[in-house]
C-alpha cells in the first residue's frame, strides 16, 4: 500500500500564488476543508471571507446524507456580486452546487485544492492526500509531517 502524500502549507500557497484567481467581492469556504484555502485565497485577495457550514460526509470520507445539509450560513456582504466559493476537495461536486445554488442569483467561480470545479490548483494531484490541517497537530506529526 504506498503511503498517502502530505501536502504542506507551502504546497497550498505556492500553487494559490500562481492561479488566475478572478475579481471577486467575497471568498465563501466550505467548513470544514475550504477553510484554510479559503482563509489564504481572501487575504491574498483582500476581500472579506465567509464560511459556510454543511453536512453531508463522514469522518470517513463516505456520503452519511443524499444531499449536502447547509448546519450553519453565512451572510454575505452587501453589493456581493460575484462569490468565489472554495473546497479543499469535490468529488461529486454536491457540496459546491448546494453551497452555488443557495447564491443562484450571484455570479458563483468554483475553487478546490483537488478534484472537480471551476478552478483546481493542484490537477496533478490523482490520489488521497493529506492536508496540513489534517496532520500538523496530530500524535504522529514527527512521522508523517512536512
Amino acid at each position: 500500500m504506498a503511503a498517502v502524500p502530505n501536502i504542506s502549507f507551502e504546497d497550498i500557497a505556492a500553487a494559490i500564488r500562481v492561479a488566475q484567481l478572478p475579481p471577486c467581492d467575497v471568498v465563501l469556504g466550505i467548513g470544514s476543508g475550504g477553510t484554510v484555502p479559503a482563509s489564504i485565497i481572501a487575504y491574498q485577495l483582500g476581500v472579506p471571507l465567509r464560511i459556510d457550514w454543511f453536512s453531508y460526509r463522514g469522518p470517513d470520507n463516505s456520503p452519511v446524507h443524499d444531499t449536502p445539509r447547509l448546519l450553519r450560513g453565512s451572510h454575505l456582504p452587501c453589493g456581493t456580486r460575484h462569490v468565489l466559493l472554495v473546497d479543499d476537495v469535490s468529488v461529486s461536486g454536491r457540496t459546491l452546487k448546494a453551497a452555488a445554488k443557495r447564491f443562484a442569483d450571484l455570479q458563483v467561480t468554483t475553487l478546490v485544492l483537488k478534484g472537480h470545479a471551476d478552478i483546481v490548483l493542484m490537477p496533478h494531484l490523482d490520489t488521497c492526500v493529506r492536508w496540513p490541517w489534517h496532520y500538523c497537530c496530530s500524535s504522529d506529526h514527527h512521522e508523517h509531517g512536512p
